[in-house]
């Protein structure tokens, strides 16, 4: 019997109210995409060793994760747009749940080339959820209460970073000495493949676990009713199509910033998550992968602390002036982590995740802002997330940097620069009026509500 939907979806696609068994359900799909994303960072530290990496190549994890986002957010979107935003969820999570199942046959081949191609199909389901769950989250209630909705679904993504970095700390990562030494006692070089081939096998563990909890969210999905989400009247003629869109998306200027933003902000995100085990490992070479994993797990403790306290000072102030405030803060941080001494480099590391954490949900609803039309909404969504190929770009820059130097951690002024291109991003929204001003009754309702325009 299917769980059936309580609210009375309105004309402009809003509903009357919200059904909360429904927006829990989706906002589930949220920390399925960050135990993804933060798996990456513990595989990027056992790939190291066991394939015997430089830090550009590990790099290559986040490069097949986020260029599978690349390049099937548009197609996702014109499927959204053609059917509902549900059909998108269902074959993002059915996909989803295929690249998880193709790291068994990655850990039995024992090739990097296979474990990237996993990833990326991971991503390519990942890809379908995000395009569909961060508009729809907004869409299910009021649209006064919109960018609410959205904030409180975001919420739950640092929860599965974490849940995934503590899968990958106790089901990959073991006691005893570091991986690198491990394979460097290994008496013979058969004794020290089949090290590396056992050390493979662990990958699989956190995946098996997270294939259950996506076949029940599958199940959960197909038997609820879910409202469709969109204007009740679309008529064919009214239409924009691709080549129209992106005409008007290119003539804007604000937009076309905001995917420049979007760009640096989840590269740095992506490029410091996925250095900071291993920066530690570096500045204290005493330490196993398991106990680095531990300052990964501050780090995205900072990372939800943060999204709180912002929220918190967006409710006061204009968004802008919060984010540019929160970027000099990270570009201050990073650059003391990069040429400050090394005892504290690792601590720096993880106080910048304190002000990541309101870049992402800012930045896409800022930008799609500034698109009036909602016939162009849901591809100018889907740009924004092509804009998380930053993540396949700016961390293997860094690598390089990191094997230019000879310094993982010097190479952390790639993230500060970063930094500083988000913070003349939101100075330019300054400018512009575009930032959310809460005195304003209009402006304090505005966000993810204001797409429907």
């Amino acid at each position: 019997m299917l769980i059936k939907n309580p609210a009375r979806q309105l004309a402009s696609g809003y509903l009357d109210r919200t059904p909360i068994f429904q927006f829990v359900l989706l906002s589930l799909l949220f920390p399925m995409w960050g135990a993804a994303a933060g798996l990456n960072d513990i595989l990027i530290t056992q790939f190291k060793h066991v394939f015997t990496l430089s830090d550009a190549a590990t790099a290559f994890v986040q490069s097949a994760f986020y260029g599978g986002y690349f390049l099937i957010a548009i197609p996702a979107s014109r499927i959204v747009r053609r059917t509902s935003y549900k059909v998108g969820v269902l074959i993002g999570l059915s996909v989803y749940i295929v690249g998880c199942g193709l790291f068994f046959p990655a850990s039995t081949l024992a090739t990097y080339a296979m474990f990237l191609f996993s990833i990326f199909a991971v991503a390519i389901g990942l890809s379908f959820l995000e395009t569909s769950a961060n508009t729809y989250s907004s869409m299910l209630g009021p649209r006064r209460t919109s960018t609410l909705r959205l904030n409180i679904s975001q919420t739950f993504t640092p929860i599965g970073n974490l849940l995934g970095v503590i899968l990958g700390k106790y089901l990959i990562f073991g006691t005893g000495d570091s991986i690198e030494a491990q394979l460097d006692a290994a008496p013979t070089p058969e004794a020290e493949r089949a090290l590396a081939e056992a050390l493979l096998q662990n990958t699989l563990l956190p995946y098996k676990y997270i294939l259950i909890v996506l076949v029940c969210l599958l199940v959960l999905f197909v038997v609820t009713e879910f409202p469709r989400g969109k204007p009740a009247e679309e008529p064919a003629r009214q239409q924009a199509g691709l080549a129209e869109t992106l005409r008007v998306l290119v003539r804007t200027a604000q937009y076309r910033k905001g995917i420049v933003a979007q760009f640096l902000y989840v590269g740095l995100q992506t490029a410091v998550w996925s250095f900071t085990i291993r920066v530690a490992l570096e500045l204290y070479p005493g330490m196993n992968e398991r106990e680095a994993t531990n300052y990964m797990i501050a780090g995205f403790t900072c990372f939800l602390v943060g999204k709180f306290v912002a929220n918190g000072l967006i409710a006061r102030y204009s968004a802008a002036r919060v984010l540019v405030a929160y970027c000099a803060i990270g570009a201050v941080l990073l650059t003391a982590a990069a040429f400050g001494p090394a005892s504290s480099a690792i601590w720096f590391v993880i106080a910048s995740n304190l002000v990541m954490g309101p870049c992402w949900p800012t930045i896409f609803g800022q930008t799609l802002d500034t698109i009036d039309d909602k016939r162009y909404q849901e591809t100018a969504g889907a740009i924004l997330v092509m804009a998380i190929v930053g993540g396949a770009v700016i961390p293997v820059v860094q690598g390089a940097v990191s094997d230019v130097l000879g310094s993982l951690q010097m190479s952390f002024v790639v993230s500060a620069l970063c930094f500083l291109g988000i913070l003349l991003y939101f100075r330019s929204n300054l400018r512009h009026h575009v930032a959310d001003e809460p005195s304003s009754p209009e402006m304090a309702t505005s966000g993810e509500g204001d797409r429907s325009r």
